[in-house]
């Protein structure tokens, strides 16, 4: 079984601001006050720039869109995640925009590697959007982001 998440995350004002001008975003809430606007379909192939390759080591961050993530976070904190597992072996990576420039990463953690302490890619960018989460569970956890197993579920 699979998993694949590629998605901007935000509290949803700020994530509204990102996706202005891009008429395939769809948001979805995912708990403690942040949405996140997946980077699948419509929106992915609206963004991108022809290059084949993504902004900052990221596998659907289209070239020149980290900088309308960058010029959002001036309204607020601002994550782009990646996650892509089958069989339980992948890759997560993750980086947070604050204040128009990059505050965390990009982290990365590559396949058959072990999180750092300070937890998944994913989990420390959650954290440094202000998600908490109990003893039991990480923040991926903690908003929900098991619900679905592919970023086109959130949408639909």
């Amino acid at each position: 079984m699979g998993y694949d998440l590629h998605a901007v995350i935000a509290e949803e004002e700020v994530l509204r601001s990102a996706a202005q001008g891009l008429p395939a975003a769809r948001l979805a809430s995912i708990g403690q006050g942040l949405s996140l606007m997946p980077m699948a379909g419509a929106l992915f192939d609206f963004l991108a720039d022809g290059s084949g390759t993504g902004a900052l080591g990221f596998w659907r961050l289209s070239g020149g869109f980290d900088k309308v993530l960058a010029e959002s976070s001036v309204r607020g904190p601002v994550a782009y995640v990646e996650a892509e597992y089958f069989g339980g072996v992948g890759e997560q990576r993750a980086a947070v925009w604050d204040g128009g420039i990059i505050v965390l990463g990009p982290l990365h953690v590559g396949e058959g590697r072990p999180f750092p302490p300070a937890g998944s890619p994913i989990s420390q960018a959650l954290r440094r959007l202000g998600v908490a989460a109990s003893a039991e569970e990480d923040e991926f956890s903690a908003v929900g982001l098991h619900r679905h197993r592919h970023s086109e579920a959130w949408i639909a």
